[in-house]
């Protein structure tokens, strides 16, 4: 969280302020997959879990909270990251081709 994030041109896509990962249900330990990081350029960090209880689920105030934190964030999917320590991930994708949240 809060590592910064770069593109193949070198242009700054942002801080990373939440990881998307997939449950694995059904198995003898919850075990879950990073299928991606949601960058922003325009918010700071925010702590995991922030918009969403315990149980996974999303109330009617996380999402309009989840509205104003994650604006004009990008979503980058796992497969991207290139290079990941020392406090920057480095992805083959270039920013303007990035998903927005």
């Amino acid at each position: 969280m809060g590592q910064s994030v770069w593109d193949p041109n070198g242009l700054w896509v942002g801080h990373i302020v939440d990881v998307r990962v997939i449950k694995h249900r059904g198995e003898l330990q919850q075990s879950a997959t990073i299928c991606g990081l949601v960058v922003s350029a325009v918010r700071g960090p925010v702590l995991l879990r922030v918009t969403r209880d315990r149980h996974g689920r999303w109330s009617w105030l996380a999402q309009l909270l989840s509205r104003v934190v994650y604006v004009r964030s990008a979503f980058v999917p796992w497969s991207s990251i290139v290079e990941h320590g020392d406090g920057e991930v480095h992805i083959s994708t270039s920013r303007k081709e990035l998903t927005r949240v």
